[in-house]
């Protein structure tokens, strides 16, 4: 039988190379997500902490606690407003690139079913041609058989 040959295999190979690709990058970006939000959940149980116990101290020495905790609490918020604008542009990438593979996906496996379909038809094709040598096979060696024995009887 004919070996089965599919002109679109190097597009679908290509297609299978960026769907990797898209979803290594796509990992990446969750990653940095991931460790961008621990950093911030990280900051603000920090800032949670000291608040609380700035709270339980005595008056007298909360108020000096507290200054102090305000005059520095700008450079914390200035981090966690920059974590928070990482966070959000990385979501905003992420949705990006999932988009991207889905898409990648979607274009692979229409090309993955329009093979499987072509090659469908490729084996019944072959089949058909098979059975077509077998009958036209079977049909001489039927002519052959009774040319034969017309020869002996006459």
């Amino acid at each position: 039988m004919k070996r089965f040959v599919w002109r679109l295999q190097r597009v679908l190979d290509v297609k299978a190379k960026q769907e990797q690709i898209k979803r290594a990058e796509l990992f990446e970006i969750t990653e940095k997500l991931a460790e961008t939000r621990r950093i911030l959940l990280r900051r603000q149980r920090i800032l949670r902490r000291i608040i609380a116990e700035i709270a339980e101290n005595e008056p007298q020495q909360r108020l000096g606690q507290q200054e102090f905790f305000l005059k520095y609490s700008a450079t914390t918020d200035e981090q966690i407003r920059k974590l928070k604008n990482s966070i959000s542009e990385l979501e905003l990438r992420q949705r990006k690139k999932m988009t991207e593979l889905i898409h990648v996906r979607r274009f692979k496996e229409s090309l993955e079913n329009l093979r499987a379909e072509v090659k469908r038809r490729f084996i019944e094709e072959q089949e058909k041609l098979e059975q077509k040598v077998l009958d036209e096979a079977a049909t001489m060696s039927f002519v052959r058989k009774n040319e034969h024995a017309r020869r002996k009887r006459g």
